[in-house]
């Protein structure tokens, strides 16, 4: 059975670390592979991303496998969650073996992180190394495929899309091959999800199923949005997204499944990929399903990343909470035209 989530990969695990409350509004959150690692890769669109160890991924560069891939709010500063999970790695002997003593490891751990400070009223309240290890030991100690949990969590804990709040979500799908794809985005972009003129997620437009709000439903919204001030919030803000499957990919493959993987982001999210956006998609392959010999047969993976990038920013979007507190005002979705 399926969750439709990331966890939907065989053997990767996701945990949150979400910190509240007290000038509080940010998170972890960190996807954890199975043992042994899996393939990994990083494309970065956006002109101010903030990452840590994304060069090791280079193709031409030797780092193969990584064990966690670390999403964090906090800014720059957020970042120090990943040493909190590197620790976690080097005491069970996880990472880059580089000495002679099984124990001599170095575990690469690629983190990327989006900007939330202050909006929990504390611009010094931010993720450290404790939230990076809380939250892979709740990634560790889930279930086989266990739903991830939604919405205002972990790195989605303090996010904005544009005027509305944002958050985490997640979707997966099994391809006609049998391989199984599956993305995480923290939905915390610059730029409008939600589409001026009808109220509809840009995203659902998309998708084509759409249901167009009533017209007094969608004024009603745009005045409670101009009242809140969330369109004048600083618009320092970054989409990141981990794209996951089972199938038998390089290194190459994989950071072209990143790529492509954007376009979903570019779906849901007007305008992207602008100079004070940090977007940053990665890829896990786990490689337990063969990818088939044609040239071509990657196809069906790139198309499905970007499908599923999309899918989980509306469902980001739909599943986020609304926020009024210190920090600012930022309206949910779901309060402006109904969880529908």
């Amino acid at each position: 059975m399926t969750v439709d989530a990331l966890t939907d990969v065989a053997g990767v695990r996701v945990g949150h670390a979400t910190r509240t409350g007290d000038g509080r509004l940010t998170g972890t959150t960190v996807v954890l592979a199975p043992e042994g690692g899996a393939v990994a890769a990083v494309d970065v669109r956006g002109g101010g991303p903030g990452t840590k160890e994304t060069d090791a991924l280079d193709p031409r560069n030797v780092v193969q496998r990584v064990d966690a891939i670390v999403l964090t709010g906090g800014s720059a500063y957020g970042l120090d969650a990943a040493s909190g999970v590197m620790a976690w790695l080097e005491e069970r002997g996880r990472g880059v073996r580089v000495g002679p003593d099984p124990a001599h490891v170095v575990p690469v751990v690629p983190a990327a992180c989006v900007f939330d400070l202050g909006r929990g009223g504390d611009f010094r309240a931010r993720p450290d190394a404790a939230t990076g290890r809380a939250a892979v030991e709740a990634a560790a100690a889930s279930a086989p495929g266990a739903p991830v949990p939604q919405g205002c969590v972990g790195a989605g804990t303090g996010a904005a899309a544009g005027w509305l709040k944002g958050g985490i979500g997640t979707a997966s799908t099994v391809l006609e091959s049998g391989i199984t794809v599956a993305a995480l985005v923290v939905a915390n972009a610059a730029g409008s999800v939600l589409d001026p003129r009808t109220g509809v997620l840009y995203g659902e437009l998309y998708d084509g199923r759409v249901a167009y709000p009533e017209k007094e439903v969608h004024e009603a919204a745009l005045r409670r949005l101009e009242e809140s001030g969330a369109g004048r919030t600083p618009p320092l803000n970054t989409t990141l997204a981990v794209v996951a499957t089972d199938a038998e990919l390089t290194k190459a493959q994989a950071q072209k499944l990143a790529g492509t993987a954007h376009d979903g982001i570019a779906r849901a999210v007007r305008p992207v990929h602008l100079l004070h956006d940090g977007d940053t998609v990665f890829t896990l392959a786990t490689g337990t399903r063969p990818l088939a010999a044609h040239p071509l047969a990657l196809n069906e993976l790139l198309a499905a990343g970007a499908d599923l990038v999309t899918r989980a920013i509306v469902k980001a979007v739909r599943a986020a909470e609304p926020v009024d507190g210190p920090g600012g005002v930022w309206p949910s979705y779901g309060e402006l035209y109904g969880r529908s």
